[in-house]
């Protein structure tokens, strides 16, 4: 066996035991409903994961999105019934028409999980991104839950940056999880690697001080990580300055403010995926999002949370910023400290 070859059958087996737990745990598909993977062979993780998957739902209909008409998938996908499986494996997107697939797959009330983007994960993030699939009920549920909890609770909260502070003065928005619980929620399923809490300040203008951000979403949805963090200056709600900017990042909020205006800071999302770090990186953006740690979006989109002075849909940038972060305070206790979720 060549080390290619043995290299590739690793990397299977270690996917195919994440994903068995996967289904099992957060989706509970069993093999009384139909299955159907759609996956292309475009980059190494794609051909890694759809060999995973036909490991673990032996009996699902496995469709090569190159080989197959958009026409023929969707009525695949159409015969589909309630509680059913969808799994999506995309080097890219999957465009089929005008369908936002995982939209119109919910509608039908499938079960969907979609990998997309995976042809930006190369060499060292491969297995990266297959650490982040191990899935850890009583980790994500039990602690995601309790974040929630203290958030929903708390009256403020304060982002300690090692060297500058991000107040939060007032209360926040009903947290959201996206821990693989999907109980109490409509749809079941959604992007892979999961692991997040988020939410938002109630009143935007309560949020001001400073943050320092080692990491942002670029114009490319790719992860840019300066020499030196970026000090954000905030004012009520939004970012009025910056401290060792560069270039690149100067960009982004040009172009925020060019369509949305002003610089929002919105969403406060508490990444609990630990086989993300400052230190394990992947370059997709959506992907690294549940890193474990704070990062935070700026501009006016977040479709999760209405705001009186932002109508939906009216906001054009949603643009993720990872910050250094000593430790997270919601009211008097602290949550987040050396790099963990202490709750």
């Amino acid at each position: 066996m060549s080390l290619a070859s043995s290299e590739f059958e690793s990397r299977v087996n270690i996917s195919h035991s994440h994903l068995q737990c996967i289904l099992e745990h957060a989706f509970q598909h069993t093999e009384g409903h139909k299955a159907v993977l759609v996956y292309d062979q475009q980059c190494e993780l794609s051909r890694v994961l759809s060999a995973a998957y036909r490991l673990c739902l032996p009996n699902a209909l496995c469709i090569d999105f190159d080989l197959t008409s958009p026409y023929d998938i969707l009525q695949t996908l159409a015969t589909l019934q309630s509680s059913d499986l969808a799994v999506l494996v995309q080097s890219t997107n999957f465009r089929l028409e005008a369908y936002r697939l995982r939209v119109e797959l919910f509608k039908q009330g499938l079960k969907v999980i979609e990998h997309p983007h995976l042809g930006r994960m190369e060499g060292a993030e491969i297995d990266y991104y297959i650490d982040a699939l191990a899935y850890d009920p009583n980790y994500y549920r039990v602690v995601g839950r309790k974040l929630k909890e203290k958030i929903d609770q708390a009256s403020h909260g304060v982002v300690d940056s090692d060297g500058a502070q991000l107040i939060f003065s007032g209360k926040f928005e009903s947290a959201k999880l996206n821990v693989g619980d999907y109980s109490e929620m409509k749809n079941v399923g959604g992007q892979f690697p999961i692991g997040e809490v988020f939410t938002e300040s109630v009143n935007l203008e309560d949020v001001h001080g400073k943050v320092r951000v080692f990491i942002f979403g670029d114009t490319t949805f790719s992860i840019n990580q300066p020499e030196k963090p970026i000090t954000l200056i905030v004012e009520k709600g939004q970012v009025i300055g910056t401290e060792d900017s560069t270039p690149e990042f100067d960009q982004v909020l040009t172009n925020i403010r060019a369509d949305d205006g002003v610089v929002w800071v919105r969403e406060l999302g508490l990444g609990m995926n630990r086989a993300f770090s400052k230190d394990r990186t992947v370059r997709d953006i959506g992907t690294y999002e549940r890193m474990c740690g704070i990062h935070l979006s700026l501009g006016s989109k977040h479709g999760s949370y209405a705001k009186p002075h932002i109508k939906r849909g009216e906001g054009r940038h949603h643009v993720d910023v990872f910050a250094v972060t000593k430790s997270v305070i919601f009211g008097d206790e602290e949550v987040y400290r050396d790099g963990h979720w202490v709750v």
